[in-house]
């Protein structure tokens, strides 16, 4: 039986992910801050030399994009120098290690879908944390997978409201709202993601992979599809370009991720995000009757 060490597991991501592998026959063990402090060497070599597990799925990060900016030495903490320890503890242990990075690696210059080759080449304080946590993954551990995704979304997590939930929360509050059109990306639901991942676990290749719902979309077309699905058809919903959005982080314009890898492994790519969305809203309804 494979021992499977999940960090961040009170994530967005890490709780679906804990979620799924609770059905699996892995033994899961579940890492937070409170448990192992990434930034901390000594923690970190602590907690995996006594679980020794077999693989490492490392989701915990800095994900406040704008924040980074102005919190540089906290990002790189979190994002490089933890990865860079978890990346050490797994080699001295002989661990696979699974990471999760971000599409926010490359500058959304090309003008076509970016694969696992491209060059990274990252706009932003958070996209160079990230692929400073690649380079320490590649240069560290002898089996490795670097999942790169882009546009998470999901219903759990610590780190505030995702994308959806922040549209949802304003079209609560206002008539109009006006969200940015020209940043073209793949949304990707943590729970679609989290059986790719637990696919990843038993996968023999390794390297870079490319892993995001099927199709694209605007932030702009995101946000207007998931106000018509759940029915909020009142709110009037405007394009803007990002010239005329303020904010710290600058993002790329195009951070589509195609996933040749997958294909050519012969491994089915994750369902159109559109069928994701509906399962979203779906999942967020029963939530709420729930609570």
């Amino acid at each position: 039986m494979k021992t499977v060490l999940v960090t961040g597991a009170d994530g967005m991501l890490g709780q679906d992910l804990v979620h799924r592998l609770r059905k699996t026959c892995y033994r899961l063990v579940p890492s937070t801050i409170k448990s192992m402090d990434i930034t901390v060497p000594a923690q970190v070599k602590k907690t995996l030399y006594s679980l020794r597990p077999d693989v490492v799925i490392h989701t915990a990060a800095y994900t406040a994009v704008d924040k980074a900016e102005t919190e540089q030495d906290l990002c790189m903490a979190v994002n490089y120098e933890g990865t860079r320890n978890i990346s050490q503890a797994c080699r001295e242990i002989g661990a696979e290690l699974i990471f999760l990075s971000t599409d926010y690696v490359f500058d959304g210059t090309k003008k076509s879908p970016y694969v696992e080759t491209d060059p990274p080449h990252p706009l932003n304080v958070y996209g160079q944390s990230k692929y400073l946590g690649e380079q320490a993954v590649i240069s560290l551990v002898e089996r490795y997978k670097i999942c790169r995704t882009s546009w998470l979304i999901g219903l759990h997590g610590i780190q505030g409201p995702s994308f959806l939930e922040k549209i949802f929360q304003a079209a609560r509050e206002k008539k109009t709202l006006r969200v940015v059109s020209d940043q073209i990306g793949r949304p990707t639901f943590t729970f679609d993601l989290a059986l790719m991942l637990e696919r990843f676990i038993s996968l023999q290749e390794y390297g870079v992979f490319h892993v995001a719902n099927s199709g694209s979309c605007s932030w702009y077309e995101l946000a207007k599809t998931a106000l018509e699905m759940k029915g909020d058809r009142d709110v009037e919903i405007l394009p803007l370009p990002s010239k005329d959005y303020q904010c710290a982080a600058k993002r790329p314009l195009n951070s589509i991720l195609d996933s040749p890898r997958l294909l050519q492994l012969g491994i089915p790519l994750l369902r159109p995000w559109q069928n994701g969305l509906k399962d979203y809203l779906s999942r967020r309804k029963r939530m709420k009757k729930k609570s």
